[in-house]
């Protein structure tokens, strides 16, 4: 069941296209739900096929399409490390090794406070600016040495305990 706070934003993403055309705006309803709640669970998918009038299978294809959806519950700080070739050719490869001995963890998990998940990611649109990462699909990191990556997450650790 989708509260009326949500489906009020729902209305004004469908609003913005033709009557007819209301699945256009699966990515903002899917957007939406994540923001909420932090990922999306097949539940939510359903909830959101019967507000757009589609199958839950068309929402579900869009949700496990883009990395940038979560399917279950993940860290406060999510890593996207771009490991496509051009950037693999660039240590992307490493840069992932580098943040899996730091962490303590494998490509894919959690840290056990819950802190940082750590993911391989597609193309980042960056290959030039190589080893590229996203935090929280909005922050792009360019030029990510080990010692950038240190920086990086003694910084968002340094920013938890502060907060």
């Amino acid at each position: 069941m989708i509260p009326d706070a949500i489906q009020q934003r729902f209305a004004k993403e469908v609003a913005k296209y033709p009557a007819d055309q209301a699945q256009s705006a699966v990515m903002a309803c899917l957007a939406i739900v994540q923001q909420e709640k932090g990922y999306i669970s097949l539940d939510d998918e359903r909830d959101i096929a019967a507000y757009l009038g589609m199958a839950p299978i068309a929402v579900h294809e869009v949700t496990t399409f883009y990395n940038m959806y979560n399917q279950k519950p993940l860290g406060k700080y999510k890593l996207n490390v771009c490991t496509n070739l051009p950037c693999q050719l660039r240590d992307g490869q490493k840069a992932l090794e580098h943040l899996c001995h730091k962490l303590g963890v494998h490509m894919g998990e959690t840290t056990k406070d819950g802190l940082f998940t750590l993911q391989q990611s597609e193309c980042l649109g960056a290959c030039a600016d190589s080893p590229v990462m996203l935090v929280n699909d909005r922050t792009m990191c360019s030029f990510m040495t080990n010692e950038k990556l240190d920086q990086l997450i003694d910084g968002l650790r340094a920013a938890k305990d502060a907060a």
